[in-house]
């Protein structure tokens, strides 16, 4: 196995700072949909931006008002959608189930 990339250390702060960022513009999605800034047809249309993409299905669906661990489990499993996807790999049909579960 390869070990860990041989960084600079100006190169090490950048992808620091980058995965901070990630963190904090994922944060800030997910503490949307609590409070309703924002809707999951607008997360799923954000999907192409920055840090959006790679956020769990699971952990958007938690965070929508009334949904919780258990629901979003039952919901992604009659949808066919696996534990660990991310926002980027849900294929159409699957954004289609998901929005019509919720309108």
């Amino acid at each position: 196995m390869a070990g860990p990339p041989n960084l600079s250390d100006e190169d090490r702060a950048r992808a620091l700072a980058k995965a901070a960022e990630v963190r904090r513009v994922r944060a800030q999605v997910r503490e949307a949909l609590r409070t309703g800034g924002l809707t999951l047809a607008e997360v799923l249309d954000r999907v192409g931006e920055e840090g959006i993409g790679g956020i769990k299905v699971k952990a958007v669906l938690t965070a929508l008002p009334g949904l919780g661990k258990v629901k979003s489990y039952r919901l992604m499993e009659a949808i066919g959608i696996a534990e660990n996807r991310r926002l980027r790999g849900l294929g159409p049909k699957q954004k289609e189930a998901l929005l019509a579960s919720f309108s």
